[in-house]
């Protein structure tokens, strides 16, 4: 017959699940030194310790001691798992009021644990709805509050995630990259086997590495997230590993290898019962798809993948899965000559953004630059063009703006216009990172015979 754990050993359990050190549990007030005797069982501590290392663990004094006699959760676990589901579900909207109506009922000094999902599940929400500045104003507000009374792990990772995701969107790719790294650093000191949340948060960042062309950078990354996700049984981490892998072959321009990963992407995640995710993987599938040419008669084929997403996003997604999806399939008119359809997905795409969504609205303007030089409307594409390549180049996306650049110039070439043309294909060297050394020479006047 086994013993029943002891007060020590259940402490250094629940520590080692948070991804505590002995350190961290013990600051403020504690030491090290006397965690370290607690967990040998050499120590019995307080009513008034026991109760700070309860608050820390997210557990209760009576769980630590042992005792059957719990505090009575059960019913806003139940309103936790409904706001849950209703966002997994499609209604951020009904979610977040729940989230909300708890969170305003929950003291963050008695319920912890309990607030603290309920203040991350609203932030969440508020992602979800397209309202960004107010998800990062919430997510930092928890993470501050976390540095005193630390938050689970996994928990901890998944409001970085979402600070990460929302800063890319914001176009501020140098604070969401400092987020995430940082939080990585911190996680890999700890010597903990790696999680799933730990693989996605790592599957988010390569994400933005691309995003700012950082491509060497994403591609170590995806080697490595890839040999940790094999590690774990969790195939979600490791379709989200082959997923974003994919994303920087296909920027690299390596299409086949690529494919071959989001290939093996969207078989994994066929496997399970996420729609959403199911139908975002689908949108990134057909992106490689068109890689293939106007000609190519995967086009069709990612076409009708497209159409499939959105079906299911209207109803599940995101603003921002919806927009993916209406940009890629506006991308995909314009490759088959279709440029009124063009112009209707990329407007819905620009209607559903809104304002903050700095990043993908500067892609959706480059579509409608395509759609409007197809049309014959040279002016009308020059202008979606510019707009795209400044927003772009405002959101620290330096190598898509400098094949913006390169695209406006191209089009302002065929309109005759040599100069501004010049002015352009300049903007895309410099983003490159390509400066003449004989510029400061040519720039100057010329000296007088």
């Amino acid at each position: 017959m086994s013993q029943p754990e002891s007060m020590g050993s259940r402490i250094r359990r629940l520590r080692r699940a948070a991804g505590l050190s002995q350190e961290a549990l013990a600051q403020p007030m504690l030491s090290t030194s006397y965690i370290s005797l607690l967990e040998a069982g050499k120590r019995i501590p307080s009513d008034e310790v026991l109760q700070q290392i309860a608050e820390r663990l997210g557990s209760t004094v009576e769980y630590l001691r042992g005792t059957p006699a719990l505090p009575d959760t059960s019913p806003l676990e139940v309103e936790l798992h409904y706001a849950e589901l209703a966002l997994r579900n499609g209604d951020a909207a009904e979610a977040l009021k729940a989230f909300e109506q708890l969170r305003q009922r929950l003291s963050p000094t008695d319920r912890w644990v309990q607030w603290s999902q309920a203040a991350l599940g609203a932030a969440r929400c508020l992602e979800h709805l397209g309202r960004l500045e107010e998800a990062v104003t919430r997510l930092e507000e928890l993470r501050t509050r976390s540095a005193a009374r630390e938050l689970l792990l996994d928990q901890r990772l998944t409001l970085v995630m979402s600070l990460c995701r929302c800063y890319r969107e914001l176009g501020d790719l140098s604070h969401a990259i400092e987020t995430a790294e940082s939080t990585i650093a911190e996680v890999e000191a700890l010597g903990l086997p790696p999680t799933s949340a730990f693989i996605e948060l790592l599957s988010t960042l390569i994400g933005v590495y691309t995003e700012r062309g950082d491509l060497h950078r994403a591609s170590y990354l995806a080697s490595r997230v890839i040999d940790q996700a094999e590690l774990i049984s969790d195939r979600k981490a490791l379709g989200a590993a082959y997923w974003n892998a994919s994303v920087v072959l296909h920027r690299q321009g390596r299409s086949a290898e690529a494919l071959a990963l989001i290939t093996k992407a969207v078989a994994i995640y066929s496997e399970g019962d996420d729609e959403r995710a199911l139908a975002r993987i689908r949108n990134a599938y057909a992106t490689v798809l068109l890689q293939s040419g106007p000609d190519d008669p995967t086009t069709e084929t990612a076409k009708s993948l497209l159409e499939q997403s959105i079906s299911v996003l209207t109803s599940l997604g995101s603003n921002i899965d919806i927009a993916y999806a209406e940009t890629a399939l506006a991308r995909a008119e314009v490759m088959l000559d279709n440029t009124d359809s063009a112009v209707s997905h990329a407007t819905r795409a620009l209607a559903v953004l809104g304002p903050e969504h700095r990043l993908e609205s500067a892609r959706v303007h480059l579509v409608l630059g395509a759609a409007h030089l197809r049309r014959g409307d040279r002016e009308a594409a020059q202008s979606e063009c510019e707009r795209g390549a400044l927003l772009l180049e405002a959101s620290e996306a330096g190598r898509q703006a400098a094949f913006a650049w390169s695209e406006l110039a191209d089009i302002l070439e065929a309109s005759g216009e040599s100069e501004r043309a010049l002015w352009a294909y300049r903007q895309s060297m410099r983003l490159l990172g390509y400066r003449s050394p004989l510029a400061p020479v040519l720039e100057r006047p010329a000296k007088k015979p």
